[in-house]
């Protein structure tokens, strides 16, 4: 029982986390860079289980009686997205990214802080794939169970940010010529300043 409800939470966090986002191209890009991983893993993972839990405990029904708290994120998340699709779209227009292990860990550590904080709390999407509707799944399950739930999404957030992190590293021979950065920038910035459009005029 305990076994089959930490697996149904683990398909059901994989399913949420494994989409493609802005917190996963950003990532991916320090993945293949090998700068601060296990700073990346540890904020991202962290992140994803304080809000798992907190919307087991019930925490998404502030969620959705407090929309104001939604806005308010959804317009510094768009800001946020178009900021560093610009930074990404400077890069691929220069031309100037490069693979060197010799210049790796350059970015500047408080640097890559902020953006796992921001790519994680600045997006409103977060809170109801993980407060709401991870939460409202799990009351359907009694007793510890609905923790048990928790605990398996939980797993599958650490094992995707490591395994997405650590993975990419596989990508280095590809990243190694200028012009492949200048491909993966130009579809960074397009696809930040995307989302970032989507988050000021959703689709209805």
């Amino acid at each position: 029982m305990i076994f089959s409800t930490i697996s149904a939470g683990f398909f059901t966090g994989a399913g949420l986390i494994m989409a493609v986002g802005a917190q996963n191209a950003f990532i991916l890009r320090q993945g293949v860079q090998r700068q601060h991983v296990g700073l990346v893993i540890t904020i991202c993972a962290l992140g994803d289980i304080f809000l798992i839990m907190s919307g087991v405990a019930g925490m998404g029904k502030l969620v959705q009686t407090w929309p104001a708290l939604l806005e308010v994120l959804r317009f510094l998340g768009a800001g946020f997205l178009a900021i560093y699709g610009m930074m990404a779209a400077k890069r691929a227009i220069q031309g100037t990214e490069k693979l060197n292990p010799s210049e790796q860990n350059i970015t500047n550590r408080k640097k890559v802080l902020l953006s796992c904080l921001a790519f994680t709390f600045l997006n409103p999407h977060v809170y109801l794939d993980t407060m709401v509707l991870i939460g409202s799944i799990s009351t359907h399950y009694s007793g510890n169970g609905k923790w048990w739930f928790g605990l398996g999404t939980c797993i599958s957030s650490v094992i995707w940010f490591t395994t997405l992190t650590y993975g990419a590293r596989f990508l280095q021979p590809i990243f190694r010529n200028p012009k492949s950065w200048q491909i993966f920038d130009g579809f960074t910035a397009l696809f930040m300043m995307t989302l970032s459009i989507l988050l000021l005029w959703p689709i209805k």
